[in-house]
Order: C-alpha cells, then sequence, then structure tokens
C-alpha cells in the first residue's frame, strides 16, 4: 500500500497478503537478525571457545565449534540472517578457517552501523566509509605480513597447529600438524601448487587420536571380495577399472526362449566364457590387484582368486583418481582395451584390520601425489572433529605456502587494524570519518571475545593489548592464560594472510549489503491460482475443479 501525494488516498500496488516494511524498521530487522546470528557462535571463537551440540529432525547430533558447521545445521531462514551463513560458506569454501571471525566482524559492523543510523547518517555514506576501511585494512594487512617459504617447515607446523586449536585436537597437535605439513609437501607439484582434494581423509573410530597416522599412498574402505584371494600383494601391478567386470546384459529388454534344459547350460557357459575372456584380458596385462569402479560378479570373483589376483569393487570415483595420481595407473573404462602400460606400482597392497575394520592399503607407491591421513579417536563424534580440524589445517598450510605470507594470530591484526584505521580515519573529512572509526572499533570484538571465551576479564585484556601496540609491538596478541599479551610469532600462534583479509572483505560486504536495505516486500503465500500445470495434475491455473469422475491426489500424496 502506498499515500497518493496528490488526494493522500491509499493506493494498493501489491497483492494480497503481501507485506511490507519500510526505512528504520527495515533496516533494525535485518540488523538485529544478523547480529543474532553472530551471537550465537562468538562463544565458539579462539583457543578457548565452548562446543554446539546441534540434533536434527532425525535425532542426528553434531558437536562442534566450526562456525561454518553450526550454521549449516541451524537452518537459518532470515533473509538477512542468511547473509551471515553466506559469509562463512564463502570463507570455509575460500580460506578453510576463520569463519566464525567473519560472522562475528559482520555482526560487530552492524552493530555499529546501528548507532551511526540513529545519528541520522546516512547508509550510503556508512557503506562508503566500510568500503575505504577494509581497502585500507587490507594494505595494512600485507605490510605486517610474514614471509613464509615452502620449506619453512616450523612455520608451517605453527599455521597447521593454530587452526586444529580449539577442536579437541590439543592432546595430539604436534604430531597432527606435523602430519598435515607433511602431506601437503608429498602432493605439491614442481610449481608449488597444492591442491587438498590430493590429500584424503579417512576416518576410523576406534583408539586413540595419537595413533592417527599419514599413510603414503591410499587407504580403501573395503575388503577384498573373495576369502580365496590373497590378503597382501608385494610388488602390485595395479589395474583401476571403470567398466563392470560382469555378464554383459542388453541395454533393452530383452526376451530369451528356452525349450530344454542343454539350452538353460548352453546359456549359462556362454555366460561364464564372456566373463572367463574378461579375466584372461586382465592377466594378460600382468594385473595382479584390481580395483573396480562398478560391479564384479560371482563367477568373476572365482576366476581372480584361482589366479591369485586381489580385487575390490564399488570404489569411490574420488578414490579411483587418488589412486591414479599414487600409483601412477590410468583408468581403463574398456576391458577390452587394457594393456600393460594402464597399469600402475605399489610395492604393497595388504588388507589390514583396525579398529575391528577390514581396509585396504596401498603403500609404497613411487613419489606419491596422492596421500592419505587415517584418522583415529575413540567416538564418531571425536573423530568428525578432528577431521573437520585436520581439513581446516590442510587448507591453511596450502594457502600459506601459496601467498607466501602469515600473520600473528590471538587478535594481533585486529588490534594493530583498529589502531592504523583510526589514523587513517583522522585524515578524512566530513561524516565517511565516523564510519572508518566505527569500523576499526568493531575490529576490537576478536580479541574482546577470545578474551571474555578464555574466562579473562575483556575489558582488562583488551586495554593492555592496545596499549602494547600502540608501544610498537604490532605482534603481540591475546594471553589466554593470563592478562599480559604475548608476542604471538614467538608462541607459534600464525595463521595465513589470507584468513584475516577474506573474513574482513566479507564481513564488510555483507554488512555494506545489510545496512542498505530500507524496503522489504514479502511475496503472499502461493495460492492454487499461482501453481504451475505441472503442480495441478496438467490443470493450467484457472481452470477450476476437474470434471467429475477424474478424481484428484489424495491428501498428502505430494
Amino acid at each position: 500500500m502506498q499515500q497518493n501525494q496528490d488526494n493522500q488516498q491509499p493506493v494498493i500496488f501489491l497483492k494480497e497478503g503481501s507485506e511490507r516494511t519500510e526505512g528504520r524498521e527495515a533496516q533494525n530487522g535485518n540488523i538485529a537478525a544478523a547480529k543474532a546470528v553472530a551471537h550465537t557462535i562468538r562463544t565458539t571463537l579462539g583457543p578457548e571457545g565452548m562446543d554446539k551440540m546441534l540434533v536434527d529432525n532425525m535425532g542426528d547430533v553434531v558437536i562442534t565449534n566450526d562456525g561454518n558447521t553450526i550454521l549449516q545445521e541451524m537452518g537459518i531462514e532470515h533473509p538477512a540472517a542468511r547473509m551471515m551463513v553466506e559469509i562463512a560458506r564463502t570463507q570455509d569454501e575460500e580460506v578453510g578457517d576463520g569463519t566464525t571471525t567473519a560472522v562475528v566482524i559482520a555482526g560487530e559492523l552492524l552493530r555499529q552501523a546501528e548507532e551511526l543510523l540513529e545519528q541520522d547518517i546516512h547508509p550510503t555514506v556508512i557503506a562508503h566509509g566500510y568500503r575505504m576501511a577494509a581497502l585500507k585494512a587490507e594494505e595494512i594487512l600485507r605490510s605486517i605480513a610474514i614471509n613464509v617459504h615452502k620449506d619453512d617447515v616450523f612455520i608451517l607446523r605453527r599455521v597447521a597447529e593454530t587452526a586444529m586449536t580449539g577442536k579437541g585436537a590439543e592432546g595430539a597437535r604436534e604430531k597432527l600438524a606435523s602430519m598435515v605439513v607433511d602431506a601437503v609437501s608429498m602432493v605439491a607439484d614442481h610449481e608449488g601448487r597444492i591442491d587438498p582434494d590430493h590429500i584424503k581423509i579417512e576416518q576410523q573410530v576406534g583408539g586413540f587420536i595419537e595413533e592417527s597416522e599419514l599413510v603414503e599412498g591410499i587407504v580403501i574402505d573395503r575388503e577384498r571380495l573373495h576369502p580365496g584371494m590373497p590378503s597382501r600383494v608385494e610388488d602390485a601391478q595395479i589395474l583401476l577399472l571403470n567398466a563392470p567386470l560382469e555378464f554383459k546384459k542388453g541395454e533393452v529388454d530383452t526376451e530369451i526362449t528356452i525349450t530344454s534344459p542343454d539350452e538353460v547350460q548352453r546359456y549359462l557357459d556362454e555366460e561364464e566364457r564372456m566373463v572367463r575372456a574378461y579375466v584372461d584380458k586382465i592377466l594378460a596385462s600382468g594385473s595382479n590387484v584390481v580395483f573396480c569402479q562398478k560391479g564384479i560378479d560371482d563367477i568373476a570373483e572365482i576366476f581372480l582368486s584361482r589366479a591369485g589376483v586381489l580385487a575390490l569393487r564399488r570404489v569411490k570415483r574420488s578414490d579411483m583418481e587418488r589412486l591414479a595420481r599414487a600409483t601412477g595407473a590410468s583408468v581403463v573404462n574398456r576391458i577390452e582395451s587394457v594393456e600393460p602400460s594402464d597399469l600402475g606400482y605399489a610395492a604393497t597392497v595388504e588388507e589390514r584390520k583396525t579398529a575391528g575394520q577390514q581396509m585396504v592399503f596401498v603403500t609404497g607407491c613411487e613419489n606419491p601425489k596422492a596421500v592419505t591421513l587415517l584418522i583415529r579417536g575413540g567416538t564418531a563424534h571425536v573423530v568428525e572433529e578432528i577431521s573437520r580440524a585436520i581439513d581446516d589445517a590442510l587448507q591453511v598450510v596450502s594457502l600459506s605456502i601459496k601467498d607466501g605470507q602469515v600473520l600473528a594470530g590471538g587478535g594481533a591484526p585486529e588490534m594493530e587494524l583498529s589502531l592504523r584505521l583510526r589514523e587513517y580515519a583522522a585524515g578524512e573529512s566530513g561524516r565517511v570519518q565516523l564510519a572508518i572509526e566505527s569500523f576499526a572499533k568493531a575490529l576490537e570484538t576478536v580479541p574482546r571475545s577470545i578474551a571474555e571465551n578464555s574466562g579473562l576479564d575483556p575489558i582488562d585484556a583488551v586495554i593492555n593489548l592496545r596499549i602494547a601496540h600502540e608501544q610498537g609491538r604490532l605482534r603481540d596478541g591475546i594471553n589466554v592464560l593470563e592478562d599480559t599479551p604475548v608476542d604471538m610469532l614467538e608462541a607459534g600462534i600464525l595463521e595465513p594472510i589470507r584468513v584475516k583479509t577474506q573474513a574482513i572483505s566479507s564481513a564488510a560486504e555483507a554488512a555494506t549489503m545489510v545496512i542498505r536495505i530500507d524496503d522489504i516486500i514479502s511475496a503472499a503465500p502461493r495460492g492454487p491460482g499461482d501453481l504451475s500445470p505441472d503442480e495441478v495434475g496438467g490443470r493450467a491455473p484457472g481452470m477450476g475443479p476437474m470434471p467429475g469422475g477424474m478424481g484428484g491426489l489424495p491428501p498428502g500424496f505430494m
């Protein structure tokens, strides 16, 4: 509904049932929703952050303090709040860590913007100031970054440890970090580029976290098809097969007429002959280990077993790709085209029983370009959380090598940015200066939250940290054991520079988008006339009910 300025009569231009919220009310509602999301995960920030338990409608439980996992599992519906979820998702996909930091900063930027709006500062001015501050922040971060090289193993391990801190891996953090750095070094190409997908994370419930290991090869969560097959093959010649090893059936419906028992036997003999021909082709190539992405029937199992071949079926496509990289094999799509040159090599392929579970280990590969991190733990929840921590660590180590720069953690970058952005704001004129100052103030929420979640007095901790940075100690961060700041480089708390630049950039963009919304129009619920022909059983909107005798779908059918 809108007022007509000539006669002040209301003019209705929206569909009946639509809702509209305008002006300050729309801004306040969006800001409140976004702040609520940030407040929800704020307690998980830092090395002493708390965990969240999430229970879905099927009763499945997830226990984690990973910001992206929490927000994805919450099922948030409010449009503005969904923007915060997108921040976390983008941060997780781009850099793997810092999801909670990004959302918390965005929430605080909106809180500061709310105060500016109450002072009648226009949203466009605030948005402009935030963009200026975000660009300046990236410039400052690059000026205080620490250079790192792929051979700086000590620094890379500290980066991995920082990513895993607070995620249940503290007891075995050093070992896990060493595994992560070694794994990344193995899969890096000659130009130093790394694809974390080439590192498989295999979860196994049972045992201790300390028993996790780096396998210089691939671990397949499968067992050999037949007990007569060897459980261990040395000097393995590996065939990767993306074709069914079974009797080839017709692609269309076929009918076979059999009039006597002899014809039945001839049919079975022919089926056996075809399968035997496939197996003979495989054996002729010299293969003694077969990984098949499709099915292997019982007849083929017997022939392979008699030939002393170890075979697995229904292997995942991702595992087939990793096996190809690790062993040097080519994935073959037709059995008829198998050649000795398609085979890969591994010193050992062995079925092992660990924690009551049979798994196949492919090890001893020459210069493997795909490896496996076998993660163990006492419960499924522990293993899942450790796996999430390992995944974060893999991505941040990869980014550190790729970008060649890291930053001190523990709230040190945010406090340094806060001080320098205040200096930057002083050189600007007009109301945009207030927006830049608010941006600087918002960044202090990170060290404040770290201190608060560690049981420290947040005010004292932030004041002491600000004093340290004013004295030029730009790498000092929050000491979670006491109020006195410590040098984060000496403490080994390090993060890739992109974690911070991406978090600040995403937070600024989301906050800017939210505060620029001054009108929310919600469409009316869909009625029968809004349904497409497919949704109403082939009837066009407005045709009315079906003719008598045609019936309709029973209630609850769809």
